[in-house]
């Protein structure tokens, strides 16, 4: 490694070089602050006689003995290639300013000792060789005839764009005196001795901001050779990264499809910050076989997962409205499951209806749970091995089998305590795409004239109102009043749709059932949703009223979210029950317990509950430490407090003095603050 402070002009001036920004960077993204920020730097500096420099980062390549035809020296930038596109920009404004304004000898100047290798060949003249995407859009502000424009959105574009309207008459010789004092720290790199990646590596823990994706883009394209590089890219990693993209707000999702990717392999979570390490100690040698037949996996499952974060490129009318349901509601945590499932659907393994049939399965299973309440964070674990139950033979019925069997925290629920939950549950205050996913499916539920409930004016309505006008006073008794405005308001009971919910606004009942202001037909009684059908026929809106009204939609959540009609034998674990789903402790011996996948020899009690509180603090101390949870299960750094103090950290103790029930009750206090509802098990003797 050599590294050499540099002045950038004189960098730019190499002669006979090219810098060439290889498959494996990121694209160029910076955006018009970090622009601006640079801009007013080169003014300051060279407005300012007396500074002589001004330090812009680094800028790292390799020469890989790469030649070009015209026998330009090309040089692989690795690191920097923001800040090089970014001056090149700059550059291209000022030559286009004083062509445009009658300095030709210095636009000559600017153009061919920044910009152009004099006498390489025409294809080969730019100095900057960027990436494909962006070579169109290089070439074409390059050339001061053309006008600038673009087919789609390009960063490149808009930043040359800013610039040009930056660079003025007045400040032109400014910037000319500024760029000069811009200096990097030239670093070269000898592949033969030097490790790219690990440099690489080490420059993104220092503060650059790069993605999961990014990381394993690089580790998997950096080690090959150059020709290799440009194959495995197009072949593997370009329509990967096409795929894993959520079009509706063009946002890259392909470290997340790599880190679903790496949970249905491993059967464990990657932390989203650690998907690269684990996806390197997964595939330890860049240019294996079996990174190989990883991409090619990758590539295969990415094509699902394009329709997964997008329903609308499935071509199966039922499978794009059963998958948008579950990007409605927002299922990733089921990807993992869904991945292998949609491929065998793609490839004929399973016919639309199974797969239809699956797809209602996990929303059945995810919205039931939702309306208990039961903790979320045990999805993960479901849906990532859930696929190894899958029996082929009996392909929709072994999943449902496999989800019936769970207990307790990960049960499927039942038909009795999903109505008696409904029925009481505040769904007005859901986020709002979770509200429309519930009314949606009550509403269209069996209609061939399928409403659309996402159109603009059509919102939840309150049939009791939240600020409900003086006549509803005079129509209820006070306790149906206070119940109505307390209990009932924001259950599914008192909610409808309506398109004309201004309007209705506080009215008492019988006018907002009858409105028909200038032939609107603003009332319930002109509706023609499934929804509001109960409500035309109604003559008053009161306690009663909300409850039968309750039970009708209880009933069509039923039909719209079963649960699989098959009895099955809860799960078999030798005895292990989670804490949460344990029998009273008192008076009772551990046979052991399992902490985070970990045996724990353990017979009492008072031994459990000090090992995973020592466990928990390790892991998660600043949960702990002065905080509310610390306080409730007593931690202190003063054992006389207590009246016996039990360490479980140097200078840290708890309270031991309490029966075994209690310690249950603090240690699922703490899993539950923690969201580690899932990770204790424990078997009595």
């Amino acid at each position: 490694m050599k590294a050499a402070e540099t002045r950038v002009d004189r960098f730019l001036a190499s002669s006979e070089t090219a810098f060439a920004i290889p498959v494996y960077q990121r694209n160029y993204d910076w955006t018009r602050v970090q622009c601006q920020q640079l801009f007013n730097d080169i003014l300051a500096i060279g407005a300012d006689e007396s500074q002589s420099g001004h330090f812009i980062g680094s800028i790292v390549y390799v020469h890989d003995d790469v030649y070009t035809a015209s026998g330009l020296r090309e040089l692989t930038i690795i690191d920097g290639q923001q800040r090089l596109t970014t001056l090149t920009l700059i550059f291209i404004a000022l030559y286009r300013h004083a062509i445009a304004t009658g300095k030709d000898q210095q636009a000559q100047r600017i153009y061919k000792t920044y910009l152009i290798n004099e006498f390489a060949e025409d294809t080969e003249k730019l100095k900057l060789k960027p990436t494909d995407n962006n070579k169109v859009a290089l070439a074409q502000i390059m050339d001061p005839k053309e006008a600038v424009k673009a087919s789609g959105y390009s960063r490149l574009i808009e930043n040359f764009r800013f610039f040009q309207t930056r660079i003025t008459e007045t400040n032109f010789d400014v910037v000319q005196r500024g760029l000069p004092k811009l200096i990097f720290v030239d670093i070269a790199l000898d592949r033969q001795k030097d490790n790219p990646q690990r440099i690489f590596e080490s420059l993104n823990s220092t503060g650059l901001e790069l993605s999961q994706a990014d990381l394993i883009r690089n580790y998997i394209l950096m080690g090959l050779p150059r020709k290799e590089q440009e194959q495995v890219f197009r072949k593997f990693w370009e329509p990967i990264e096409a795929n894993a993209r959520n079009l509706e707000v063009n946002e890259s999702r392909v470290s997340d499809f790599i880190r679903d990717f790496l949970t249905l392999k491993q059967k464990d979570i990657p932390n989203k910050g650690a998907v690269y390490e684990k996806f390197k100690e997964r595939y330890p040698a860049p240019n294996s076989s079996d990174l190989m037949d990883a991409l090619e996996e990758l590539r295969e499952f990415s094509n699902v997962y394009a329709r997964l974060l997008n329903p609308n490129l499935e071509n199966d009318p039922m499978i794009r409205r059963e998958v948008g349901y579950i990007r409605m509601l927002e299922v990733n945590v089921a990807f993992p499951f869904l991945m292998p499932v949609y491929r065998d659907f793609t490839a004929g393994t399973i016919s639309s209806d199974v797969f239809a049939s699956v797809l209602r399965l996990v929303q059945s299973y995810v919205w039931r749970r939702f309306i208990l309440s039961l903790p979320t964070n045990a999805l993960n674990k479901i849906f990532m091995s859930l696929y190894d139950r899958v029996e082929p033979a009996e392909y929709l019925v072994s999943i449902e089998r496999a989800l019936m069997q769970r207990g307790g925290s990960q049960r499927f629920p039942r038909d009795a305590e999903v109505m008696a939950m409904l029925r009481e549950k505040d769904i007005y205050s859901t986020k709002s795409r979770t509200r429309t996913y519930f009314f949606d499916r009550l509403e269209n539920h069996k209609n061939r004239e399928v409403v659309d409930v996402t159109v603009p004016g059509i919102t939840v309505e309150h049939i009791f109102p939240q600020n409900p006008e003086a006549g509803w006073r005079s129509e209820l008794a006070a306790d149906e009043y206070a119940l109505l405005g307390e209990q009932y308001l924001n259950t599914v009971g008192n909610l409808t749709l309506s398109g004309n919910n201004g309007r209705l606004g506080n009215k008492v009942f019988v006018d907002k059932r009858d409105m028909n202001e200038d032939g609107g037909e603003q009332g319930y009684r002109f509706s023609r949703l499934w929804l509001n059908r109960d409500l035309q026929t109604l003559d008053e809106w009161g306690v009663q009223q909300v409850e039968a009204r309750a039970d009708r939609i209880a009933n069509r959540f039923l039909e719209v979210w079963p649960a699989p009609s098959i009895d099955v034998l809860a799960e078999p674990n030798g005895d292990e029950v989670n804490i949460f789903d344990s029998e009273e402790p008192r008076f009772k011996r551990l046979d052991y317990a399992v902490f985070l996948g970990t045996r724990l020899h353990v017979t009492q009690v008072a031994k459990l509950y000090v090992e995973v509180f020592e466990q928990l603090l390790v892991l998660q101390p600043e949960s702990f430490q002065g905080t509310k949870l610390g306080e409730r299960i007593q931690l202190t750094s003063e054992p006389d407090t207590l009246r016996q103090a039990v360490k479980i950290a140097e200078g840290y103790f708890i309270e031991g003095n309490i029966d075994s029930t209690n310690k249950f009750e603090r240690l699922k206090l703490a899993l539950t603050e923690l969201g580690m509802e899932e990770e204790l098990f424990i078997k009595f003797a």
